[in-house]
């Protein structure tokens, strides 16, 4: 009986011992990532959200245009910490995707192309808010 008693009281002190608050920060999960839409045509590039709140963003832009462009994210927050993300040549009928942290400012999407065009296409601005709220309380998130 002192024997299990003795191992009891062992068993309890060894888990008491191992749940300390300073191995578990409790800090806020950053915003659920915003999936945009995006389209480079003979147009211009459009996206969709053109609007969003500061956090992570996943852009994927489809080529619809007969050129391979390179898919340029640029931009300057008041922040400072200019943000350029590149990635391409994106193939004809082929997609892209960039995942970026952005913090609240102006940006500009734009596709290039390493052939000489006669015209420039246009470029997609992308005006992203104020911080969006944590997900702690969002479940069924990897």
């Amino acid at each position: 009986m002192r024997t299990a008693a003795l191992l009891t009281a062992g068993t309890i002190l060894l888990l008491a011992v191992g749940c300390g608050d300073e191995d578990f920060a409790n800090d806020p999960r950053p915003p659920v990532s915003i999936s945009l839409t995006g389209v480079i045509n003979n147009r211009g590039v459009t996206i969709s959200p053109d609007k969003v709140g500061a956090g992570p963003i996943e852009l994927t832009i489809s080529n619809q245009t007969k050129a391979a462009h390179t898919i340029t994210l640029e931009g300057e927050p008041p922040q400072g910490n200019r943000v350029r993300e590149r990635v391409g040549p994106v193939n004809p009928l082929d997609t892209a995707t960039i995942q970026k942290t952005l913090r609240p400012g102006s940006y500009e999407v734009r596709a290039g192309s390493a052939a000489a065009t006669p015209r420039e296409i246009g470029l997609a601005r992308l005006t992203v808010g104020r911080q969006r709220p944590d997900s702690n309380d969002r479940v069924l998130l990897p």
